[in-house]
């Protein structure tokens, strides 16, 4: 069996007392992309908050790599996790130097310049992104898209073995969303990362996963976790979403697919 990168052990999580999270337990193995998906509220953000140590678990415990995450620097933690949040704000920096900024983490103590590897590392990961092209332009110069990929290019500098992402296709049209999803299967194939990432959309999900974890609508727990075929079911969309569904299989991939039924 392959290594365990991410396990997490009955874990309860919240904001300010507020418990969110009941009880989740699952493996991420290396080399696998597992979606969390789920209606809004269902906690999805927060276990990846959780995850990156943004917030701390009131019960139960979560191990990357064999260590407890709470017994990791967050120094150390930046060169095994990063992180794609929903949506890059427009920075007043290159997209060069934006994509330096996940070396950050790397520099010794007085250093203030980046490395031959770091430009080294830069570039190439723009150049996987297709970025490389905009390195001189500025953040607030260039589109959504451009910019989610440029922020995939600074996480993957940080050369992480697990990449999380909320969101990553979130408001991006459907060119830039299948450009986003197929950029993270090629960087899971080629690198061997982990990927963890929320999706709202069911279908993309469905295509782009090896696994699924569906939460429940309200509970705040796992309602059923495995292979797309196993989890994009009529019974388990219709009684978490509470919406009438038809599911299909894709002709090409074979994968599952959800179809909303009209009420008109």
């Amino acid at each position: 069996m392959n290594e365990a990168i991410l396990r997490i052990n009955n874990l309860f999580c919240g904001y300010d007392g507020n418990i969110i999270l009941r009880g989740i337990g699952f493996e991420a193995y290396k080399g696998e992309i597992i979606s969390i998906i789920g209606p809004n509220g269902s906690g999805k953000t927060t276990l990846l908050r959780a995850v990156s140590n943004i917030i701390k678990p009131a019960k139960g415990e979560i191990i990357i790599q064999g260590e407890n995450l709470a017994k990791i620097s967050h120094k150390e933690l930046a060169g095994k996790i990063a992180v794609v949040v929903q949506a890059v704000e427009p920075a007043f920096v290159t997209v060069e130097e934006y994509v330096l900024l996940g070396r950050l983490p790397y520099f010794r103590k007085y250093q203030f310049f980046e490395t031959k590897k770091d430009m080294a590392l830069a570039r190439k990961y723009m150049e996987l992104t297709d970025t490389f092209k905009l390195k001189d332009s500025p953040m607030s110069e260039i589109s959504g898209g451009e910019r989610q990929l440029a922020s995939i290019a600074r996480a993957l500098v940080q050369e992480p073995i697990l990449l999380l992402l909320d969101e990553p296709t979130s408001h991006l049209d459907i060119t830039h969303q299948v450009q986003i999803l197929e950029l993270i299967k090629r960087l899971n194939r080629e690198l061997g990362l982990t990927v963890l990432m929320v999706l709202h959309d069911l279908n993309l999900a469905s295509e782009y996963s090896d696994r699924l974890i569906l939460f429940n609508g309200s509970g705040g727990y796992i309602y059923k976790e495995g292979i797309p075929e196993e989890v994009i079911t009529r019974v388990s969309i219709e009684d978490v979403y509470q919406t009438e569904v038809l599911i299909k299989k894709n002709p090409l991939s074979e994968k599952p697919y959800v179809i909303l039924v009209s009420k008109t």
